[in-house]
Order: structure tokens, then sequence, then C-alpha cells
């Protein structure tokens, strides 16, 4: 067993203060974007100092490309990897610095961006589709995600939408191999509890959707079972009361998946 004392350990140690000291994000700018992404108010001084720590090494690893004369600069740079370590603030080792493995690139398009799906159709005939999406994300390749729809201040966030959170929450549902819902769960959770909980909220979703009443929440997490999840993420940071008055197991489920509770931090 590997313990926190490992040479391995102090290695990555020694590699993590190394680049916290090397590539720091300017101090004023982090206050600017923690004040203006909603989704961060309420987090205590410790957590917003893990926070900043976890978002230099993000930013270290991973590699911005912009699109369509699409500027990467430093704000847009830090506003997503805020967002994105966000989600594994209690969740990654403190000796980690490879977060999010498996992967390298963020493409930023400055609005909506097209994408060719296949799909099956009900005969088992492979018809393509063309969409439009404000994000998109896969097993190792890059992360693809619209600025109009990611940056502070977007339209939708007071109903729960968040596109940063949702596609890296793809990113986390993807870390077994497949996205569908069920991300690699810690020791102390049951895979079984998971389960029954999430998809008896997916199957009411979806029965408030094909009854044409108003859902809950986005029908779009009603696609499937990953989508659920991810959406449910959006909500579970962007609005955790509404989350958890409409399905509190779902919400217990994130608390212990998330090792937050967003609800005790926010006042709505």
């Amino acid at each position: 067993m590997v313990t926190m004392f490992s040479p391995g350990n102090k290695l990555r140690s020694w590699q993590r203060s190394r680049i916290l000291r090397q590539s720091p994000i300017d101090q004023e700018l982090w206050r600017q974007i923690t004040r203006e992404i909603t989704v961060l108010a309420g987090l205590t001084a410790e957590e917003q100092r893990r926070l900043y720590d976890l978002a230099v090494l993000f930013l270290h690893r991973k590699k911005f490309f912009g699109t369509h004369e699409m500027q990467i600069d430093d704000f847009v740079r830090v506003v997503i990897a805020a967002q994105a370590c966000l989600l594994i603030l209690n969740i990654t080792s403190p000796f980690e610095t490879r977060l999010y493995p498996g992967w390298q690139s963020i493409i930023l398009y400055p609005g909506a961006f097209v994408a060719r799906h296949d799909y099956r159709d009900g005969i088992g005939v492979m018809h393509q589709r063309v969409v439009a999406l404000e994000g998109e994300a896969s097993n190792h390749g890059p992360l693809v995600l619209s600025w109009e729809d990611a940056q502070p201040g977007t339209t939708g966030a007071e109903a729960g939408r968040n596109v940063v959170l949702h596609e890296f929450a793809h990113k986390l549902d993807f870390l077994d191999g497949t996205s569908n819902g069920h991300p690699p769960l810690h020791r102390d959770m049951s895979s079984k509890v998971w389960s029954e909980v999430l998809m008896a909220a997916f199957a009411d979703l979806t029965l408030q959707v094909e009854h044409h009443h108003h859902p809950s929440f986005n029908p779009y997490a009603t696609t499937n079972p990953a989508e659920f999840f991810a959406v449910m993420t959006e909500v579970f940071f962007q609005t955790p009361h509404h989350l958890k008055r409409v399905y509190a197991d779902v919400y217990q489920q994130f608390v212990l998946y998330y090792r937050q509770d967003p609800a005790s931090r926010r006042s709505i």
C-alpha cells in the first residue's frame, strides 16, 4: 500500500510545489474571477486556497486553443480552470498533479459550434445529423466549449445551467472508460445505491417530459444517463437547494461523490 510518506508521493509533492511557485495566477485576476463566477460563492478561505492551487496545476497541464478568431487570454483560461477544479476540489489527492488525466486540450469557439453526430434509427439504420452545441466532451479527446455560453454572467445560470461544469462532469464520468452516468465512486459509496437513486430520478424526469409537464430540470437530462449525471452536476453546484428539494436522494449521492455540500454555503 502506498503511504503518504512514500517516495512517489514525496516526488509528486515536490513537483506540485515547484509548479505552484513557478506558474502562479495573478492574484487580482483571481479575485476578480472568483467574484464574478457565482457558483464559487460561499467557499471558505481554505477552500479558495485549495481551488487556487488546483487551478494553477490545471493550467500547467492543459493547453487552450481558440478557433474562428477566438482569443485565448488569462481571463478565459482562469475562468475555465476555476470551474473545472471546483468539481474535483475535495476528490483529488494532495499529491496529485495530473488533474483530469488522459487528455490535454481545451478548444474554445466564440459561440455555439456545429458537430456531426452518427445515430441509429428505430430500424437500425445509421444516419448522420448536424447539431449546434454549447460544449462537447469525449473520452481521450479534447474538451470543446462555446465561450459565449461559458463566460461568467451567462443567461441560464439562475436555472442551474453551467456548460463548463456539464462538460467536465462528462470527463469525470469517462474516468472508467465509458460515459454512462456512473463515474468511478469512492470506496465508502455503494454502486447499487448510486444506480438505484439516479435511475429512479432519471425515470421520473423522463416521465415529466413524455407527458408534456413542465419538467423540474433541463429536459436535455433525459437524453441518456450520462447527460442526466452531467445536468444534475450543473444543478448540484448552481442551484443546490432546488436539487435538494426535488431529488433529495440524488443530492445526497452527489454530496458523497463530490465531497461537498453546496446548499450549506449558498443561501438560495
